[in-house]
């Protein structure tokens, strides 16, 4: 994942609701197998297993936020627990096609919860975080991001 991908992903987390988490995981997630399938082909065992050990992290984490008292939970938790039998498989034996299942698997999932999550009016998790407001600068060769008013008191509340 690119630089610029984590500013980006980092952005999003501290301005979304639950839902929208569950859909920055899934991308995060994609970005991964996508990590992890270039670090194949270019025979770069590191990266492709730092790129596995990511992608098995975000669906950690997607697992571990399942509210296993309402009905889609057991569903989805299975179908989480198969994507990481297919990770440890596709990283065992240096498999590509492991890492396609696990997408066929989780774009539906993404897509799905991206139309949920337009329709979730709850405010964002992380509150007191800091606002972010459009405020580029052009530079003699570049393009710069000037963020106002930093505040003292950002974060979270406890």
């Amino acid at each position: 994942m690119k630089k610029e991908d984590k500013q980006q992903f980092t952005l999003r987390i501290t301005q979304a609701n639950p839902t929208e988490l569950a859909v920055i995981l899934y991308e995060m997630l994609l970005c991964y197998l996508d990590d992890a399938q270039e670090g194949l082909k270019a025979s770069q065992e590191v990266a492709f297993q730092e790129a596995l050990r990511k992608a098995r992290g975000c669906l950690n984490e997607l697992i571990r936020s399942l509210h296993q008292e309402y009905e889609p939970a057991p569903t989805l938790l299975q179908l989480y627990l198969f994507c990481l039998r297919r990770l440890a498989r596709g990283g065992q034996r240096r498999d590509g096609g492991c890492l396609e299942e696990i997408r066929r698997v989780i774009v539906p999932l993404h897509d799905a919860y991206g139309q949920i999550a337009s329709q979730n009016s709850v405010g964002p998790v992380m509150r007191n975080s800091q606002a972010v407001y459009a405020g580029l600068t052009y530079g003699r060769d570049s393009l710069t991001e000037n963020m106002a008013d930093q505040g003292a008191n950002r974060g979270m509340l406890v």
